[in-house]
Formats: structure tokens, C-alpha cells, sequence
């Protein structure tokens, strides 16, 4: 199975548009939605929920109160002021880090794991779709990524490529998301903020070692600028698949819950097709 996994360094690229695109025309494969705090590759794709569970990938410390003598140490020591006068736990400061547990004279503390989320199976008609979603305030978002990548290997062992769509930015959930794959597609925009970001997510994918590529969205939108990051791509050896004008029509079929790619008159969704044949065409060769 060959992965290739979509980033951005930043919120509203449309790198979601583009992976739904990608899984639209790969026709049957295997998609992972990545970004767990926010997941929303399913408003493209209309599956249907087969299978799901819960996500257990925090500790936090839990007081028994019939052991506590209310010695106060756990107060004494904890550094995330998590347990109050009252000698109650709040979960959302807890960090987990075991002190209290440690030095509980009583051992009326103690580290147990706590829900952090969810974990979805769904059927596609381009395939199935692993996904997850952490709850507010829960840690662990890599580890639940990596539960949704090996969902998604679980689900569809023989699939001959699995299209992942990655959290924009450059923190775990990206890092998680990183392992394994074959591929890269980088998306960004012709704004400066946008070519600073690529320039940081750059540096996280090379760092791995991965192979990268690059393609700009909205591309009409600031020429000056899409000339500048085509040749800040040309200056770090980037393959640069193609540009995505703007188009209406993308908002269009986010409304509509189906991808530009099955709109025959759409710039942005012809835009794509190109991209996607360029893509398979490099990738082969390598």
C-alpha cells in the first residue's frame, strides 16, 4: 500500500478539497482523515458509519476519598494547580504526570485512562474512510492519529494506495501522520502567510526525509506572489504539480457535499484532474 499524505501549513489552503478530490479519482482505495481535533474530509465524500469505538490515550489521577486523609502533599506538588482546597481533581488541568500519585502517603491517587475520543469506520463509494475525533481539552491527538492509520491498514490491507489528509500546521498530529508514508503533497496559496508556512511544513516533511510535492490553490488570486512561491519550490527542489485557479464552484460543492472533480465545466476541478494524472506519472517513476 502507497500513501500518500496531503499538509498545509496552515488552516484553509484547501488541501481537504484536494485529497477528497484525489480519493474521488483513484477510484477504490483506502482514506484516513488525519486531522482529529478537526476532521471534516467526510462532508466531501457522504459515507456511512460502520464501525466505531472509543479512544483511551490519557492518564489522568483519580482520588478515592474514603483513602485521602486530606494531607494536602498532592496540592504540595502538583504543578498544574489541578487539585483544589476541597482536595477534587479538575481533568482539564491534570497533565498526568504521577506526582500526586507518588508521594500520597495514603495511595488514595492513582493514574487511570480516561476516554479521549472516538474512532470511526465508514463506506465510501471511492472506499472506506478511517477517521477520529478527539475531544475538547483531551491530550494524545498523535496517538489517536496513529490509531486511525492503523484503522485504516486494518480495514483495507490490500489497497494499492491510501490517501491520507493531514492536520494543517506543524504540531503532533502532523508529525503522526508523517510515519509511513510515501508521499507528500504540500498545498498552499499565493499569500506571504502562506509561503511562510510552507516554508515551515517544508522543513518538518524534509526533515523525515520524505519526497515532497507542491501545488498552489487559488493560484489567480495574487500572480506576484504564485510566481514566488513557484520559484521558492524550484530553489528547494519541490515538484511543482500545477496551479488551481479560483473558482465558485469549489464553495459550490462544499455545500453540496461532493467534490469539484464530478463537476465536468469546473476550472478548479479540471485544474485537478491534470494534477492528479501528474502526480501519477512521477510517482511511478520513482
Amino acid at each position: 500500500m502507497k500513501q500518500v499524505l496531503f499538509l498545509s501549513g496552515k488552516g484553509g489552503t484547501g488541501k481537504t478539497t484536494l485529497a477528497a478530490a484525489f480519493a474521488v479519482l483513484s477510484g477504490k482505495t483506502v482514506i484516513a482523515d488525519c486531522d482529529v481535533d478537526a476532521a471534516n474530509l467526510h462532508l466531501l465524500l457522504d459515507p456511512d458509519i460502520v464501525d466505531s469505538g472509543e479512544f483511551q490515550g490519557a492518564k489522568e489521577a483519580v482520588r478515592d476519598p474514603f483513602l485521602c486523609v486530606q494531607c494536602g502533599r498532592c496540592r504540595e506538588v502538583c504543578r498544574f494547580a489541578a487539585i483544589s482546597d476541597a482536595f477534587a481533581i479538575d481533568p482539564y488541568l491534570c497533565e498526568g504526570c504521577g506526582a500526586c500519585v507518588t508521594i500520597c502517603p495514603a495511595q488514595a491517587i492513582a493514574l487511570e485512562p480516561q476516554l479521549s475520543g472516538h474512532w470511526f469506520v465508514a463506506k465510501t463509494a471511492w472506499g472506506p474512510l478511517a477517521s477520529a475525533e478527539l475531544l475538547p481539552g483531551a491530550e494524545t491527538s498523535g496517538k489517536l492519529v496513529s490509531q486511525v492509520k492503523r484503522t485504516m491498514t486494518h480495514v483495507a490491507p490490500s489497497a494499492a494506495w491510501a490517501i491520507l489528509d493531514g492536520a494543517p500546521g506543524t504540531g503532533c498530529p502532523v508529525i503522526a501522520s508523517v510515519s509511513g508514508v510515501d508521499a507528500v503533497i504540500l498545498v498552499t496559496e499565493p499569500t506571504q502567510s502562506g509561503l511562510h508556512d510552507l516554508e515551515r511544513i517544508l522543513g518538518v516533511v524534509s526533515h523525515f526525509g520524505l519526497p515532497a510535492y507542491l501545488v498552489l490553490n487559488k493560484a489567480d488570486l495574487c500572480p506576484d506572489v504564485a510566481e514566488t512561491v513557484e520559484t521558492f519550490a524550484e530553489d528547494k527542489h519541490v515538484p511543482f504539480l500545477g496551479r488551481i485557479p479560483y473558482d465558485v464552484t469549489v464553495t459550490t460543492c462544499m455545500s453540496a457535499g461532493r467534490s469539484v472533480v464530478l463537476e465536468d465545466r469546473s476550472p478548479a476541478g479540471m485544474a485537478i484532474v491534470e494534477i492528479y494524472k501528474r502526480f501519477m506519472e512521477v510517482a511511478r517513476d520513482r
